[in-house]
């Protein structure tokens, strides 16, 4: 089942996709990610709906977007809306970027920072049109300012996709709750205290990117102190958080925390120890930061917290 949504008073996209007529779904009212949201929700549902009552085959859906639309909005309707959250899983989100052009789209569009940052999967296309003496320094080039601003992402070109298109669509994902959690989350080996400026093309928008290993485990209320402080402090900023958090006193398994923005998912426990040293891994891209102000913010966050929480203790055993 493709959704396809347009900008624009007149659709033609979903008329260039050869497919039965049942299978593509146009939303043509406005960008995905503001005013057609509500009718995303609806006909997802409704899709589900058909699909249980033998009207519709279907597998999985794949959600294409305007190039405008801020994918933040549509990962937090599957984090945020009961209905969604019951009936579906986010896969990944595939962002595909123009081999020639990138560079004047981030200058101009904020939006498309946000693509590449929220993105598992990221596809290079037009290396074709260019030069063969230049392609590969090309490539390069692309490789290394999409990892910039988003350094755990999957990136292809689309020429490696020509054989193997469908089973970009057919992945699955990585999901912690199904033992997949190291490669969910990510980490590079440098991970502790590695923090690197991390400045797009764009001269309109910063992104900033810090990613950091916590020896000691965290007391529960002091993980729930931070992340309401990062809620609070990075807010609409907030592209993405995960973190896999050894908490002390529980021995089933480490706390998921999945953020968008200012919608934190509530806390889901593994029952597994993805990494052999048991200790917290954490990965967080906002915009209007820069590497630096971030990592100095979480730190000053993740201090705030566990001493706020040490003295709740405290009071605690003094009454």
């Amino acid at each position: 089942m493709v959704i396809v949504n347009e900008f624009g008073e007149i659709g033609l996209d979903h008329v260039l996709i050869e497919s039965a007529s049942d299978t593509v779904l146009l939303l043509d009212n406005g960008c995905l990610c503001c005013t057609v949201f509500g009718e995303l929700v609806d006909a997802l549902s409704e899709l589900y709906h058909r699909r249980h009552a033998g009207e519709l085959s279907f597998e999985r859906i794949v959600i294409e977007t305007s190039g405008l639309a801020d994918p933040t909005g549509i990962i937090q309707a599957f984090l945020s809306d009961p209905r969604l959250e019951r009936l579906y899983r986010v896969s990944a989100v595939v962002t595909v970027v123009d081999g020639v052009n990138i560079e004047s789209t981030l200058d101009e569009n904020e939006e498309s920072v946000r693509q590449i940052a929220l993105a598992d999967q990221i596809v290079i296309s037009k290396l074709d049109l260019i030069e063969a003496e230049r392609r590969s320094a090309r490539h390069t080039a692309l490789e290394t300012m999409c990892r910039k601003i988003n350094p755990s992402a999957e990136i292809l070109a689309m020429t490696e996709l020509e054989r193997s298109a469908v089973a970009l669509f057919l992945c699955e994902g990585c999901d912690p709750m199904r033992g997949e959690a190291a490669a969910w989350l990510n980490v590079l080996p440098q991970a502790p205290s590695a923090v690197e400026e991390l400045r797009p093309h764009s001269n309109r928008t910063d992104v900033g990117c810090v990613s950091f290993i916590r020896d000691e485990p965290l007391p529960r209320q002091a993980l729930q102190l931070f992340v309401e402080g990062i809620e609070r402090n990075v807010g609409r900023d907030l592209l993405r958080l995960k973190a896999i958090v050894t908490v002390a006193g529980e021995d089933r398994g480490p706390a998921v925390i999945h953020g968008v923005r200012h919608l934190v998912h509530n806390i889901d426990w593994l029952d597994y120890w993805p990494f052999e040293d048991r200790q917290s891994r954490f990965v967080l891209i906002a915009t209007g930061h820069s590497s630096e102000e971030l990592r100095g913010l979480v730190a000053l966050l993740e201090r705030f917290a566990v001493r706020s929480a040490a003295a709740r203790r405290s009071d605690g055993v003094k009454s």
